[in-house]
């Protein structure tokens, strides 16, 4: 696929790639159901991942900009696909489950944006610690993941993972697996999250 973006979203990055094709892997074993992509951007990750897979995407994202390019890349597969624009708990209905939720969250912390002037600042900014929106991912996938979904989440670094593994388990999940890709400064860090044994009530964002 030719993803089509422009300045005023991120480019596709090599974790970018590696969180695509990690997903798609996943995607080979999972059960039957729909995938969900949080932060989409202009959806090169979701796209990616379902591709080929005849399974259903939902896209969101609360930049109408992102959410225009997201649509217009979701042309390029015969999957089906929408896109939906705004805050995760508003453009969700809460009967919905997902088999996979892919996120990729702004993970720069506030103070650290001004490092990285090609990129929007609403694309990157995580605030304070940069974990602000990938809490927020993990507590939305948890209301939404089916009982033997997965949750496969982009962040900055290996600490950053650790440092969420707190919210990860009040949500009733917990880390599976870690994978960095990339070299030198042009690094990610990749999570695979799923279901702990639940045995109360959904979590609730908190």
């Amino acid at each position: 696929m030719q993803i089509q973006v422009d300045g005023t979203v991120l480019e596709p990055r090599p974790w970018t790639y590696a969180q695509s094709t990690w997903a798609a892997e996943l995607l080979e074993s999972l059960p039957p159901g729909d995938v969900l992509e949080l932060c989409a951007g202009a959806g090169q990750i979701g796209l990616g991942a379902v591709h080929g897979t005849g399974r259903r995407l939902v896209m969101v994202d609360a930049e109408p900009r992102a959410c225009a390019l997201a649509r217009l890349n979701a042309a390029q597969v015969e999957e089906d696909v929408e896109v939906r624009e705004g805050r995760f708990d508003a453009v969700l209905d809460p009967a919905e489950r997902f088999a996979l939720v892919v996120a990729d969250p702004p993970w720069v912390p506030s103070q650290r944006v001004a490092e990285f002037p090609d990129d929007p600042v609403w694309a990157i900014d995580g605030g304070i610690d940069g974990l602000e929106v990938a809490r927020r991912c993990v507590r939305t996938a948890s209301r939404h993941l089916a009982a033997d979904g997965r949750v496969l989440l982009q962040l900055g670094s290996v600490e950053q993972v650790e440092v969420l593994d707190h919210t990860c388990e009040t949500s009733g999940l917990e880390v599976l697996a870690v994978r960095e890709a990339g070299e030198g400064d042009s690094r990610g860090v990749l999570a695979l999250l799923g279901p702990e044994a639940w045995t109360g009530p959904r979590p609730h964002e908190g």
